[in-house]
């Protein structure tokens, strides 16, 4: 009786530093047994890193741990999934080539022979996708199957591994809102079944929506633990970030001037002979944002790769009335940027960093014939770009403002931002932003957001591209919707809701919309 009504966990003054940085500083704290527990904070403050101790990526300096009541020691991975936990990351531990059944079992054999065990976890799979709502093709080649999909897998080799306490670090940051919601329906029925889930996000909608008590933490310290009922999001906002965050987007209305883009008939066919974009037309003036809405795979990837210099098209593009090369030996990321254009891409990790290079290298890519990085024809200037690094690092809050830190020790939100300082510090006539809040906290979000609309306010023309919705509506002052390589229709913010984007989004055009 004393072991069920225990804590699922408790945590008891947990310390540990990474060098001089210290991570986290005596944090204490209880998650009760069947319940969804958020944990918040601005990146860098220390949650991910809490949540790898006790999953036994890392050892903590000091404190203790207790799973149902008893102290435990979590050395390793092996040990967090013996106590019965399991952890879904924000960037998936799967093997691409595999299947979905193969990723399942990796890790987990009975024994020498595949066989009784791939048995064995065909048979488990189709118990657990009926009992918690998680229907996948255990056959299908993990490649092949989206990121809501692949989250799917994620979850079911946790339940696989007899999880009792199911940890999610930012499981939203790459689906779609329907695909969110999805989860939380999917989250909803194991709590049901009496699991305990851990969500860390920095999301206050999914906070607000999912969860029964919400933790609270900033630098590397644990500042509240609330009920998630008596509170809300302004009051959760200011506890991380330590200031009241203005949770909308403040600006003027836009004051467009010449035609800086124009696209017209835009057709992309990849090497599959899939028509990713059908036709599409559109212009962007100085100083206005053109939000671009949709659900992820409808062409908006291939819009951005096209006008960022590194995907071939047919049609025609003009930047500032000269027209610019789609298939020839100048229609590069180079190219691009002599043209004025910057370009912040969806995937940060794949085309916007190189991870383990240092963070002033970083900030250089892209940009190294720029002459106040260059010593000589023959060698480039490293203190100047260091010197450089540390002045964007500055005005862009990149913590912490180390330049020769690798840019894989920094949170996704401060590897946004050297992201970001690289592009925007350019001056730009035309900023290229795909998914610019993805996996970003609420402090971050709103520094972000100030800094496009200093770009607009400047007379830059923006395209905005963006699943999340209430951003394309607080941010653009033009909307176009597309779906399935094409563009749906346009409209003013002031003149849609988000119901009337969603048809849009799902293909229903015109009256019906």
């Amino acid at each position: 009786m004393a072991a069920e009504q225990a804590p699922a966990i408790e945590l008891r003054g947990i310390s540990k530093a990474f060098g001089p940085v210290q991570a986290n500083k005596d944090i204490s704290l209880s998650v009760k047994r069947g319940a969804i527990h958020g944990i918040i904070g601005e990146n860098g403050a220390g949650k991910s890193t809490l949540m790898s101790i006790l999953y036994g990526f890392y050892k903590a300096d000091a404190g203790e741990i207790l799973i149902g009541g008893k102290p435990t020691l979590i050395p390793d991975s092996q040990a967090a999934i013996a106590a019965g936990i399991g952890m879904v990351f924000q960037h998936f531990k799967l093997v691409q080539n595999f299947t979905v059944l193969e990723n399942v079992v990796l890790g987990a054999e009975d024994g020498a022979l595949l066989g009784p065990s791939l048995a064995k976890a065909r048979k488990e799979l189709t118990a657990l996708a009926a009992e918690y709502g998680l229907k996948i093709d255990p056959d299908a080649v993990i490649q092949d199957i989206g990121v809501g999909m692949q989250q799917r897998v994620e979850i079911l080799k946790a339940l696989y591994r007899q999880a009792e306490i199911l940890i999610l670090d930012e499981p939203t940051g790459v689906l779609t809102p329907a695909e969110a919601d999805q989860l939380f329906r999917i989250l909803e029925r194991l709590k049901a079944e009496g699991k305990t889930v851990i969500l860390i996000t920095h999301k206050l909608r999914e906070i607000m929506e999912i969860t029964d008590t919400v933790s609270v933490m900033r630098r590397g310290e644990m500042t509240a633990t609330v009920q998630t009922a008596t509170t809300s999001p302004e009051e959760l906002a200011e506890l991380m970030v330590g200031r009241k965050v203005l949770l909308r987007v403040d600006k003027t209305p836009a004051t467009p001037g010449e035609t800086v883009l124009e696209v017209r008939d835009l057709k992309v066919t990849d090497d599959k002979g899939v028509q990713k974009l059908r036709g599409i037309s559109f212009d962007i003036r100085a100083g206005e944002i053109l939000g671009i809405a949709g659900v992820a795979g409808n062409g908006q990837s291939e819009l951005l790769e096209v006008l960022g210099g590194y995907c071939k098209a047919t049609g025609t593009i003009r930047m500032n009335g000269q027209e610019i090369d789609l298939t020839g030996s100048s229609s590069d990321g180079q190219s691009r940027r002599r043209r004025g254009i910057a370009h912040v891409p969806e995937d940060r990790h794949r085309e916007g960093l190189i991870l383990n290079f240092q963070a002033w290298e970083n900030m250089a890519f892209g940009y190294h014939n720029d002459p106040k990085y260059q010593k000589n024809r023959l060698t480039m200037d490293n203190a100047a770009i260091r010197a450089d690094t540390e002045e964007k690092m500055a005005r862009f809050d990149v913590r912490p403002p180390n330049p020769l830190l690798a840019a894989k020790n920094f949170s996704g939100g401060n590897q946004q931002k050297i992201v970001l300082a690289r592009e925007i510090e350019r001056n730009p006539d035309l900023l290229l932003i795909g998914q610019p809040t993805r996996g970003v906290d609420i402090g971050a979000i709103e520094f972000i957001h100030q800094q496009i609309v200093r770009l607009r306010d400047e007379g830059k023309a923006i395209l905005l591209v963006s699943v999340e919705l209430d951003e394309i509506m607080s941010l653009s002052d033009r909307i176009a919707v597309m779906f399935d390589g094409q563009i749906m229709g346009e409209r003013l913010p002031a003149e849609t809701n988000e119901k009337e984007l969603g048809l849009l989004m799902a293909g229903v055009q015109g009256e019906a919309a």
